[in-house]
């Protein structure tokens, strides 16, 4: 017998919901004293704009190479 996996439709793209969890982050983290817990919560929002980004420059048209028309 399979499980079911859930599945949700998503409503944000993988990009605004990256964005979004880095910047509740990044509140999360203002609010805290220096320490563990902020330093893990700024390290996770960089990730998520790292990913972001990453996931727009893979999802963008190839560019022409050089030499090749």
């Amino acid at each position: 017998m399979t499980a079911k996996r859930n599945r949700r439709k998503q409503t944000q793209t993988l990009q605004e919901r990256l964005a979004a969890f880095a910047e509740s982050a990044r509140e999360r983290a203002s609010s805290l004293p220096p320490g563990r817990e902020r330093e893990m919560l700024l390290r996770r929002a960089k990730q998520n704009e790292v990913t972001s980004n990453l996931t727009d420059w893979l999802s963008a048209p190839a560019a022409p190479r050089r030499g090749h028309p």
